[in-house]
């Protein structure tokens, strides 16, 4: 009986602290949007719970928000691309064509943040949204420049599930440079990230220094990252974002050119010098990314080829393969086949065309254009893919939906579920 009585205290207090919690992250949107954004980029994708499988932290936080922030939307083709593809590959696991550790990938990492993306801006403005994300990614950034000179990255410190921890706390180098990777676990993932948050840095209202400031911040820490795909993604999704993005002013695309100029030449000696130094590891892991469309031949119209890994395909022995598959589309075809991948790629180009005309057009479309290149070259790994996938809901609903959703909130007090009718809109 004497046990009885804490054990009780207990369990009301866990209950009423979950209480507290769901309804601050109902009442304060804004406020938890903030926090999204903290740990989709401060806290490493080891960190989380198993319940039946492997919750990371950004994921059971984001599907949270979705319960408490849920918000009814006009429905979009994407939805319908997307829902299709969650639809087959559900059929596709129960005919045993889709194993469980896939199915659950693509709805934890891709599906999750999409719906978080189509919804967010029911509660809060996409102002909010920019410039949120715009200083938690140079704050981030700023670190990791810090981790560079000082060859030190305290978010290894943090303890976390075991396997997940093994295969992204190492950190990595390349020709004896350390390569930055902030909470993100690899390089790769952090250059990809900051490349997508500098479309939201040059569409914020700062002023002329501070943006310039942070452009600047966030290219040095991408370069730091020593990564192609980071590189490569930055300068597409820098020039798109500085020319396209309405209201940018003449002087900070004057600004941004000239820095561009002058970075380019002394960031392309050290890039040489780093690469040169690499020498087989750099060459090698481009080499490896060509071999990889070897796996195309295994791919299925619908579901996975089953048991790929001891084939071999004329000079390629494909267990070779089976570690790491640095090609997101390959992956995905592999994973899933033909048909799912088609549907799930219409919502990522969708998002993406949603650039192509100057009244749908906004920084997360930007965002999602800069990383069709990545695609090829880099598999969706940690949180990276939840940021894309974010990126692609987000592009949807920015394009038709903002204007209407703001006006539901003026009228609907902020507390209510927000309904947008079909016929209101102009």
């Amino acid at each position: 009986m004497t046990t009885a009585v804490p054990i009780a205290l207990l369990a009301i207090g866990g209950i009423a602290a979950v209480v507290i919690v769901v309804l601050g992250l109902r009442l304060l949107p804004k406020a938890a949007f903030v926090g999204w954004v903290c740990v989709l980029f401060f806290v490493p994708i080891w960190v989380g719970v198993n319940i039946s499988f492997y919750w990371a932290a950004i994921t059971l936080l984001t599907a949270l928000l979705i319960v408490v922030n849920w918000s009814v939307v006009p429905l979009r083709a994407a939805d319908a691309w997307v829902a299709g593809f969650v639809i087959v590959i559900v059929g596709l696991f129960g005919f045993g064509s889709v194993d469980l550790a896939s199915l659950v990938a693509a709805l934890l990492e891709w599906v999750v943040p999409y719906i978080w993306g189509r919804v967010v801006l029911a509660r809060i403005g996409v102002e909010w949204v920019t410039s949120t994300i715009s200083v938690i990614a140079v704050v981030a950034a700023l670190l990791a420049i810090v981790e560079f000179v000082t060859s030190f990255n305290p978010f290894v410190l943090i303890p976390g599930s075991g396997v997940v921890y093994d295969t992204w706390s190492p950190l990595q180098e390349r020709g004896g440079q350390l390569r930055v990777e902030g909470a993100f676990g690899h390089s790769i993932a952090l250059g990809a990230a900051l490349a997508m948050s500098s479309a939201f840095v040059v569409a914020t209202k700062w002023k002329l220094l501070p943006k310039i400031g942070a452009v600047v911040i966030i290219a040095i820490a991408t370069v730091l990252t020593f990564s192609r795909a980071g590189l490569i993604t930055l300068v597409l999704t820098l020039v798109l974002s500085t020319f396209l993005i309405a209201g940018v002013s003449t002087r900070f695309r004057v600004s941004v050119a000239f820095a561009g100029i002058v970075g380019t030449a002394i960031v392309i000696p050290i890039i040489d010098s780093v690469f040169g130094a690499a020498g087989d590891e750099a060459g090698g892991s481009a080499d490896y990314r060509t071999d990889l469309l070897v796996l195309l031949e295994q791919v299925q119209l619908f579901g996975n080829p089953g048991d790929w890994y001891s084939l071999v395909s004329g000079d390629y022995y494909l267990g070779y393969f089976a570690r790491s598959i640095d090609n997101a589309l390959v992956l995905t075809l592999l994973r899933y086949g033909y048909i799912p991948t088609l549907l799930i790629m219409a919502a990522l180009i969708a998002a993406a065309v949603m650039s192509v005309r100057r009244t749908t057009r906004s920084p997360a479309s930007l965002a999602v254009v800069g990383q069709l290149p990545s695609l090829f070259v880099v598999a969706l790994i940690t949180q990276y893919s939840m940021f894309l996938w974010f990126c692609v809901g987000l592009a949807i609903t920015w394009a038709y939906d903002a204007d209407l959703l703001r006006r539901g909130r003026e009228r609907e007090p902020e507390i209510t579920i927000l309904s947008t009718p079909l016929e209101s809109k102009p």
